[in-house]
């Protein structure tokens, strides 16, 4: 059931200016009376009070009722559905996203990096209820964004990632471990990774299969992508005339992907272009849900305009019958 609010309630307190006008309303009259004596005027005696005299109280009633609409108008009069508790879905994720340069392979477009982005960036706008986090990896890890309800700062943070800013390399199971770091300690029910890179782990201290041990531990379900197309993928290569795309191998490590996920209860997806890439986040969003409960509230919606408009014809009225029919009584 919707109900009427006030963003403005305090304008409601001028309400007391109504009965105010009224009571000097009747004091002027009172003292408007007056007497005229003149020899000759008896036959105007009998002559009484026409009911238009009477009428004249309207003007002052249009011009209270538009006044105490006015006020109303100011305090801003919303309607709003009444809150109830009600079952959605929403769990706690972390993005891990190598970021290493052959991120930058053109088998995807605009490359690799940029595809990721854009597919994680709708995963993310198609979850409002969930608390998500980033971690970027290449020859080291670290997290671009904590556990976070508030996604559109998320997805400023992630627009932001570009290749190049850690050391390059492929360091999966630091990348892994980071992200366990950041959701282990969450209290939700379901807690999910979801680790995306393009090639095989050859850097950092954490071996990947050790940092899937840790996930197990905390009972953190870790679903892997390869990202990469079948044979061989234009790679960016410095050359002495600047970057320049070569095509290379593509080489995936997707056994060490599989037993990630395998050892957590996830699933290991390969991703060969962006269609691909989208159904792999897709199928992951429809893995993914858990029930919570959540407080909701309805779109307040203005209700202003009525009164205001009430207010203006009122007032608009009073001053045409003023200045019309009642002007000699005025």
């Amino acid at each position: 059931m919707s109900r009427i609010t006030f963003e403005q309630p305090l304008f409601l307190y001028f309400i007391a200016v109504v009965p105010v006008m009224v009571v000097f309303y009747l004091l002027k009259q009172q003292k408007a009376t007056a007497a005229l004596r003149m020899p000759g005027l008896q036959q105007f005696a009998k002559a009484g009070i026409t009911f238009r005299h009477y009428l004249r109280h309207i003007l002052f009633a249009l011009r209270t009722i538009g006044v105490l609409f006015l006020i109303i108008v100011l305090a801003r009069p919303q309607a709003t559905d009444k809150f109830q508790n009600t079952s959605t879905e929403g769990i706690d994720i972390v993005l891990a996203l190598d970021i290493s340069g052959s991120m930058l392979a053109r088998d995807f477009r605009p490359d690799r990096l940029g595809a990721s982005k854009n597919v994680a960036t709708e995963f993310i706008s198609g979850r409002p209820y969930d608390r998500i986090g980033l971690v970027i990896f290449s020859g080291e890890s670290f997290t671009q964004c904590p556990l976070t309800t508030d996604h559109a700062v998320l997805i400023n943070l992630l627009n932001e990632v570009q290749s190049g800013m850690i050391e390059d390399g492929t360091a999966i199971g630091n990348g892994l471990a980071t992200a366990v770091n950041r959701i282990k300690d969450s209290e939700a029910k379901s807690k999910v990774i979801i680790l995306l890179t393009d090639g095989v782990n050859n850097r950092g201290e954490i071996a990947p299969a050790t940092a899937a041990d840790i996930a197990k531990t905390f009972e953190i379900r870790v679903y892997t992508i390869g990202m990469g197309t079948e044979g061989v993928a234009p790679y960016p290569v410095q050359t002495p005339y600047g970057i320049q795309y070569q095509d290379m191998p593509v080489e995936i490590d997707e056994a060490i992907l599989q037993e990630i996920s395998h050892k957590t209860g996830g699933k290991y997806f390969r991703a060969t272009d962006n269609d691909k890439l989208i159904q792999v986040y897709s199928e992951i969003d429809k893995l993914e849900k858990s029930k919570i409960d959540v407080k909701q509230f309805s779109r307040k919606e203005e209700k202003y305009l009525a009164p205001a408009l009430i207010a203006f014809c009122l007032l608009l009225l009073e001053l045409l019958a003023r200045n019309t029919l009642f002007r000699n009584l005025t």
